[in-house]
């Protein structure tokens, strides 16, 4: 639907012609539609078109009898005027047509002859305006109006529509809408061609008219929406008759030709005196009125009220397109200022030109509209031309309807370009002040052409035709920046974005006038649509046509996107678009689709292939790698910048897209629908979905520290690409597997295994499906989703699929095969973490074999897996061997890599750690310290490996008691990971058990409550309640339970972890014994010794045959059973066991190390308990000697052998030495633990 008087021009003055001077001879035979009158220099606001009757003279039809008296021409139009200017309403048209009755060659029907006149009125729908239309209509000539009504009422076409919405009155003179007498008239016919029109109007039983009245009945509409006054004949008519040559006369009998019930039966609702009149005239003479004629009088005093009532339904019309627009301050008072009419002359913002553009749909055209409006109410004495540019046709036409409407001299020369003839009319000729509005004007070749394509067509630029003086402005409305700042010549055009929130609001109310709605639903329907107004106004139409809630129209957006493209897609009316301007959303941005594609075909796979990314963040590199795979088979190779800057400038010209101070593009959530409907439509969709595919996977690295931020940004452009590429071609299935690939190893990297474990066996299985089970891209998937299992906890499996891979690869690629061994050294991984130690060495150590002859001892991978087989040593306890093996590869990898490679400062934290279990704490602390600093200066604060060296050093600084300095590493190492990893990474839970144990350490068992809580809820939630490390987390809040003395609570954890242990991990796992001797600690504890021993029985068997005697684990059990027998006071039995344990931890670990001391202080206490002081003396003085002299004098293990050996002295009755110690261990407690550590109390 389009706003009445769009094409304005109210106040042209031009010069006029006489009144008489009319455009055509009386004599001449008028068909087709013909203004009365050329030159009126007045305003004409309505269209009046007068039709004929059966038989007669377009033109003498309405001419008074024996006289030259034309009230159409001479009379109506000046007595059809406005009360406040006297102006008159209207300009008046007549149809003419082929009507003889007698000797017709013509056999039209009443269908073909409202078809001819139907395609007469489509001028009108073509014209920049929508006048009101009233109808004056004679004899058959309202049937034939009556019938191109129902079909125009029936048609779908805009234009028709407009047709239709446009007309507000008829005048009915003697129309026989029930049938006429047509007894005279079937002679005169006789058998001629036209017998069957004649018949059909007849008034017995004629089932046309019948047929026909029941359709107009609503062809206008309802009550009120039109005016229908029939006027009747109250003279009776001579009839034809044959005079004596055998010529048709009129002078037969008299009879009454349409009854008054025939006349008047239109509508049902107009059938009263205001709707009916009589005139005192014969049917044929009742149209003809004099200059002074009491019938004219009645007629004119109809069509005057008719014709003043169909100006306020116009206003009406208006006012209710003003609920279409809402004011957008921000941008009215931008165009107010740069257009300048209500500025000073001169003024210096003022400009000639001015540009609105925006996304199609976003309410340019409303807001000229509105600028129009207020104009013309501020400014009445400027003029306004309304100038279509969607297509050169409508740019065409609308110059030619101000050539016709303003009489514009030479118009209808055709050697003239009218073209130029109309721009140096407004240039030149019109003195008043004007404005221009050019509309749609968004294709900016149609008028600024490229020069190297029409180089031999330069008359062809229709920028050329538009007008340029000091008394006429231009306001162009596009959705082409370009356009704009050419149109404006330079000049920054004015952007119209998208409503806000509350002006999506004003403009819902206005539309529904709901005043029920809610602020939430209207808030979320605006959100969803982007508060577009053109989507917003689509679904208010929506809405009011079935009748339905806001909420219910939310829920059909929500069922898919689908939905919401298919609400986009659905046609409606809204005021003060173009017809010729599709109103769906849809439909708008596929025009603008379909012109950027036509005039650069590069910019338009551009825009299909990044709408099937994510919209937001969209990597400016897709687009070059497009490019660059485009160009491979390209011959011309211009610069790869200066191409993709301008396909991305053209789409952010048409604001279906935006870029970001970092490169990227956004683009809009209902653009991007729409691209991809508009890709479904031609077919293309499943082409680009590849193309967008391949781009994604190729750029997508494989996760690990270095590329983490990059698969963070690809992400949601490798989700949006996934879900769109429906992969048939092997190609794309090769795409696919790789981005699921390296997509799996993102999440195994930041610890989201769940996630890891669905797109490494989407990965796996499509490798299967191409290349089968033995290609290497395969095997290299399963092993990736091998790790994947194990970082789950799910060993089982892992072993499973690790011993496939490594078989297949060794029978496919060989034993030496790098992949081959990359297979062993996983499953030798996986055999560690199931405490299978034994079958772990035996794998490393081929591992290493094999690598030291294929690659040489000092290869990277070879010193890979001596590292490898190292921490399998250490594993086991084989320290010393461990300790060979890790100064090895260090100091290889120092001479081959260098000091501050990567893999050197591996190899450094491995052998502190190996040092760290020797209790050699100081040279471990030095190694520590070295690793971490390098790692800080090369790798960055925040990369993993500074974190974990971080770790390490606090490690160490706990054994040797520094807990202030384990702390303070400990805290920065768990804020960076919170920071840098997120709350829930596997690296930060494990920093937070780190703190809440150095905590532990200083006695604040509260706040190691509360992070080991912390710790066990989120691993229970991310990780699952039987994962390794959510067991290990219900492990150490069971020992802080078990340091504040809650028995009870200690237990309960424990048993479920060791029940969960022994079922997901095994009986004989070491995480499981672990487990099972924190129990019995817990049991020794609460004085359940018997329950403590058979735990502690247990374990140490199981430990002396699974890792051997001599392991330092199975020396801790047999340490620990002993502690239970000396409970019991079984204290032989325990004495036996500690003197064992103390041998071997001589032999193996030295005298000196931590443990070997901690066996010696047990066998001392043993000794005291039997009464032997002086055995237990000399013990404690030695184990205190060294711990001073290895860890220090205040440490902690140094202060508890102080504190042993004061309390043998007490019982030896020494009290003065024993004073001495405990005064000495009390006051460097209160220093180094402060003093609200229990040991301090």
């Amino acid at each position: 639907m389009t706003i009445p008087g769009r094409f304005l021009y109210d106040n042209y003055l031009g010069a006029s012609l006489p009144a008489t001077d009319i455009w055509y001879s009386m004599m001449h035979s008028l068909v087709s539609l013909h203004f009365l009158i050329r030159n009126q220099k007045i305003t004409k606001l309505s269209n009046i078109i007068a039709i004929s009757g059966l038989g007669s003279h377009a033109f003498r039809s309405f001419e008074e009898r024996d006289g030259d008296h034309m009230w159409l021409r001479d009379s109506l139009p000046y007595d059809l005027t406005r009360e406040d200017t006297l102006n008159p309403m209207a300009r008046v048209m007549v149809y003419g047509y082929e009507s003889c009755v007698a000797n017709s060659n013509s056999f039209q029907s009443l269908e073909d002859l409202a078809t001819s006149f139907y395609n007469s009125l489509l001028a009108l729908a073509y014209t920049p305006t929508t006048r009101p239309i009233i109808f004056i209509a004679h004899s058959l000539g309202g049937l034939i109006i009556k019938e191109t009504l129902i079909t125009l009422s029936k048609s779908k076409n805009e234009d028709n529509l407009k047709l239709v919405k446009a007309v507000y009155g008829i005048v009915f003179f003697g129309v026989p809408h029930d049938g006429m007498d047509i007894s005279s008239l079937i002679p005169m016919v006789e058998n001629g061609p036209n017998r069957f029109l004649v018949e059909s109007i007849n008034r017995i039983n004629s089932q046309i008219l019948s047929i026909q009245r029941r359709e107009f009945h609503t062809a206008l509409g309802g009550e009120g929406d039109s005016e229908i006054i029939c006027f009747y004949e109250t003279e009776e008519s001579r009839t034809a008759q044959k005079d004596k040559h055998g010529n048709w006369t009129m002078r037969g009998p008299r009879a009454c030709l349409v009854t008054k019930s025939s006349a008047t039966r239109c509508r049902s609702w107009e059938d009263g005196p205001e709707h009916t009149c009589a005139i005192a005239r014969t049917h044929s003479d009742m149209v003809k009125f004099s200059r002074q004629d009491h019938e004219y009088d009645k007629s004119r005093e109809r069509l005057r009220g008719l014709a003043r009532r169909a100006l306020m339904a116009q206003h009406r019309k208006r006012s209710a397109g003003a609920k279409y627009y809402v004011n957008r301050s921000a941008t009215w008072e931008k165009l107010k200022m740069q257009l300048g009419f209500d500025q000073r002359p001169g003024a210096a913002d003022a400009r000639q030109r001015v540009s609105l553009f925006g996304l199609g749909g976003v309410g340019k055209t409303q807001i000229a509209i509105a600028y129009v409006y207020w104009l013309r109410e501020e400014f009445p004495d400027v003029s306004v031309f309304w100038v279509h540019a969607s297509t050169e046709e409508r740019f065409r036409q609308s110059y030619a309807w101000i050539a016709e409407e303003c009489d514009i001299p030479g118009r209808d020369d055709r050697k003239l370009d009218l073209l130029m003839l109309v721009k140096a009319w407004l240039e030149k000729k019109l003195k008043a002040q004007w404005l221009m509005v050019i509309d749609n004007a968004d294709d900016d070749q149609l008028f600024f052409p490229l020069q190297q394509n029409i180089a031999h067509r330069l008359n062809e630029k229709l920028g050329r035709y538009i007008p340029e003086c000091a008394h006429g402005s231009i306001l162009i409305t596009t959705r082409n920046k370009k356009a704009g700042l050419r149109f404006a010549q330079g000049r920054p055009p004015i952007e119209v974005g998208n409503m806000t929130s509350d002006e999506s609001s004003q403009l819902m109310r206005n539309i529904l006038e709901n005043g029920d709605i809610r602020d939430d639903e209207i808030s979320g329907l605006a959100t969803r649509l982007e508060n577009l107004p053109l989507a917003l106004t689509q679904a208010a139409a929506f809405i009011q046509e079935n009748t339905i809630s806001i909420s219910r129209y939310i829920r059909l957006l929500d069922e898919s996107n689908v939905a919401l493209v298919d609400r986009l897609s659905e046609p409606f009316e809204t005021v003060g678009r173009d017809s010729d301007t599709p109103h769906a959303v849809t439909a708008t941005w596929i025009i603008s689709f379909e012109q950027i594609e036509k005039q650069d075909r590069f910019t338009g796979e551009i825009l299909s292939l990044i709408s099937l990314f994510d919209r937001q963040a969209i990597p400016r590199e897709f687009i070059t790698y497009y490019w660059q795979k485009k160009m491979v088979s390209e011959v011309d190779k211009p610069s790869q910048e200066v191409r993709v800057t301008k396909a991305l400038g053209t789409l952010k010209a048409f604001c279906f897209i935006s870029e970001a101070k970092d490169e990227s593009l956004n683009m809009h959530r209902l653009v991007q629908l729409v691209a991809r409907k508009w890709l479904a439509i031609k077919g293309e969709m499943a082409e680009f979905a590849q193309q967008a595919l391949r781009t994604v996977s190729s750029a997508f690295p494989y996760g690990e520290f270095e590329t983490r931020e990059v698969c963070l940004k690809y992400l949601p452009h490798a989700f949006a690409v996934l879900k769109n590429a429906d992969t048939a071609s092997k190609a794309g299935k090769k795409a696919r597997a790789r981005l699921l690939h390296n997509i799996a190893g993102y999440f195994d990297y930041e610890g989201h295994w769940e996630e890891a474990e669905q797109y490494g066996i989407g990965a796996v299985k499509l490798r299967i499906e191409i290349h089968g089970e033995e290609h290497p891209d395969t095997l290299t998937c399963m092993g990736n989703l091998v790790t994947i299992y194990l970082n789950q906890g799910r060993l089982k499996e892992a072993e499973e699929l690790g011993v496939d891979v490594m078989k297949i690869t060794k029978r496919v690629l060989g034993e030496e095969h790098p992949d081959t061994l990359i297979s062993m050294g996983n499953l030798a991984a996986t055999y560690w973490n199931q405490g299978r130690l034994k079958e772990a060495e035996e794998l490393a150590v081929d591992v290493v074999k094999i690598r030291k002859r294929v690659l040489e001892e000092e290869h990277p991978s070879t010193l890979t897996s001596m590292g490898n087989l190292a921490s399998t040593y250490w594993k086991q306890g084989r320290w010393k061997e461990a300790e060979e093996l890790a100064v090895d590869v260090m100091e290889i990898t120092k001479r081959v890599l260098g000091e501050e490679h990567p893999h050197t400062l591996t190899s450094m934290a491995n052998l502190a750690s190996t040092y760290r279990k020797q209790g050699r704490l100081k040279e471990a602390g030095e190694l520590d310290v070295d690793v971490m600093k390098i790692t800080k200066r090369v790798l960055g604060e925040e990369h993993p490996d500074t974190l974990m060296s971080m770790n390490n050093l606090a490690s160490t600084y706990r054994k040797q008691g520094r807990l202030q300095e384990a702390e303070e590493l400990d805290l920065d190492v768990m804020k960076i990971t919170k920071r840098v990893l997120g709350e829930e990474h596997p690296h930060t839970l494990t920093s937070m058990a780190n703190l809440a144990s150095t905590y532990r350490k200083q006695g604040r068992l509260q706040e190691a409550e509360k992070l080991d809580i912390d710790v066990m809820k989120i691993t229970k939630r991310v990780l699952g309640e039987e994962h390794p490390d959510t067991l290990m987390s219900m492990g150490n809040l069971a020992s802080t339970y078990l340091q504040q003395g809650c028995w009870k609570d200690a237990e309960e954890l424990q048993v479920i972890v060791m029940e969960k242990s022994k079922r997901v991990l095994g009986e004989e796992h070491p995480s499981t014994l672990t487990s099972m001797c924190n129990l019995a600690s817990t049991y020794l504890n609460q004085g359940c010794l018997k329950e403590a021993e058979e735990l502690q029985v247990d374990v140490m068997e199981i430990r002396k045959r699974v890792l051997g005697e001599e392991h330092p684990s199975t020396l801790t059990s047999m340490g620990n059973l002993a502690a239970t027998y000396w409970n019991q006071g079984r204290l032989k039995e325990a004495e036996e066991l500690e003197v064992d344990v103390m041998e071997i931890r001589k032999r193996v670990l030295g005298e000196e190390h931590p443990s070997t001391l901690t066996s010696m202080g047990n066998l001392a206490a043993t000794y005291s308990q039997q009464g032997r002081w002086k055995d237990a003396e000399e013990l404690e003085v030695d184990v205190m000697e060294i711990r001073k002299r290895v860890l220090g004098e205040e440490h902690p293990d140094t202060l508890t052998s102080m504190g042993n050996l004061a309390s043998t002295y007490s019982q030896q009755g020494r009290w003065k030495d024993a004073e001495e110690l405990e005064v000495d261990v009390m006051e460097i407690r209160k220093r180094v633990l402060r003093e609200e550590h229990p040991s301090t109390r």
